[in-house]
């Protein structure tokens, strides 16, 4: 959710990997069912399928790996998180998991036919690192999708604490700088990183997803128990703006009450590429 100008990766990616270390329970509970939703265009952008060997970066409780699975991939996972990889080893014991670094992967160029991350581009200190990092071990003509928060304009739940936020408390808490959260949320960012890493016939779609809470509270609950850098945000204002921030959030959530809960539109942007061929790459 912050959006400072500078980023230092190392210190941010700390910060990142230690809150995901402490939220593996919340998070599913509050995000599974709707970072889910995103899965099958995911996985259906890069063709996984039977025999194709896919590597889900940021893995994280393995929903991704598990639904490829399910269609015939041979699959790996990575995550940096330790309690996720293992939470994921436990879920889906057929499943190679291992604790990676998408900046960095554990693996030799060209292992793999398919590249995904589900929204764990929002994580990372360096990106743009990461899509050249898949770019190397996918062989060529290998496939890459990742998925995004849409803008905040967009992705209500998103929206309404952003604003919540800016009108009750402070939006400078000191934090690990890391890059704009919303960065890839514009087509025009995903196709000029994805390019730049080397890809081609870059496409960016938009999922339709909704956010199905229990209660116009479960949304504060969700942002302070199962997120990391708007946790910090928010664990970084007074007692006072705290609660006013809670109250404003509960009435603008009110609002997309349907049927005894909570449903609020929570779309992702979803981008994918390929890897050239080496003639391509030659010319």
């Amino acid at each position: 959710m912050i959006t400072p100008s500078s980023a230092e990766p190392g210190g941010f990616r700390e910060f990142e990997r230690a809150g995901w270390e402490s939220v593996v329970a919340d998070y599913d509970v509050s995000f599974g069912s709707l970072t889910a939703q995103a899965i099958a265009p995911l996985l259906d952008s890069v063709g996984a399928g039977k025999g194709v060997r896919l590597l889900d970066v940021a893995a994280g409780l393995g929903y991704g790996a598990a639904a490829a699975a399910k269609r015939g991939a041979m699959v790996v996972g990575v995550d940096f998180s330790a309690p996720m990889v293992a939470e994921a080893r436990r879920r889906h014991p057929a499943i190679e998991f291992r604790e990676g670094d998408a900046e960095a992967l554990p693996f030799s160029d060209g292992s793999f036919d398919a590249v995904v991350m589900n929204f764990g581009m929002l994580h990372l200190g360096r990106p743009d690192q990461a899509l050249v990092e898949a770019h190397r071990v996918l062989q060529a003509g290998g496939r890459i999708g990742f998925t995004v928060w849409a803008k905040p304009e967009e992705t209500v739940g998103f929206g309404i604490t952003l604003r919540a936020i800016q009108t009750h408390g402070d939006m400078n808490v000191s934090l690990p700088a890391g890059p704009p959260f919303f960065r890839f949320s514009e087509p025009e960012e995903c196709v000029r990183s994805l390019l730049k890493a080397g890809f081609v016939n870059p496409r960016v779609i938009n999922v339709s997803q909704t956010w199905r809470l229990p209660s116009a509270g479960a949304l504060f609950d969700a942002m302070q128990r199962a997120t990391v850098r708007t946790a910090g945000l928010l664990r970084g204002q007074t007692d006072r703006a705290l609660d006013a921030i809670r109250a404003a959030m509960n009435h603008a959530a009110r609002a997309y009450e349907k049927d005894g809960a909570i449903e609020l539109p929570m779309p992702a942007v979803l981008a994918s590429a390929v890897k050239p061929a080496e003639r391509n790459r030659e010319r």
